[in-house]
């Protein structure tokens, strides 16, 4: 049983063969879609994209309590989707760099959301 497009369907399959991630890498992307998906998580990210901001001021833009948000900010940083700095007393969250930032912009785009 074949296709109707055969020789190029079979090309394009042997190049994903070739360039497909190691089990790991794939392993590794699942986590952080798997992280993206939780809401509290992604209302978190999102309002990371305006600024780094401090534990008490994240509660204020996403509403919650200031340990549900230290929980999902520890997940988002084991994750390494999130990055965190001492200023003073303060710890200070922000993402951790630009793929986050077009992570973010892609899904917003995908889903027609205005943010």
């Amino acid at each position: 049983m074949g296709c109707d497009h055969e020789e190029l369907h079979r090309a394009a399959a042997q190049r994903a063969k070739e360039q497909m991630p190691s089990e790991e890498q794939i392993a590794g992307m699942g986590a952080v879609f798997k992280a993206l998906s939780e809401p509290c998580r992604l209302r978190i990210l999102l309002a990371l994209r305006q600024g780094e901001m401090c534990v008490y001021h994240i509660v204020e833009a996403v509403g919650g309590t200031q340990s549900g948000i230290s929980h999902q900010l520890r997940i988002l940083r084991e994750g390494r989707i999130i990055k965190a700095r001492r200023d003073g007393q303060n710890i200070v969250y922000s993402l951790a760099d630009e793929h986050v930032a077009a992570l973010l912009e892609l899904a917003c785009t995908h889903s027609h959301c205005q943010v």
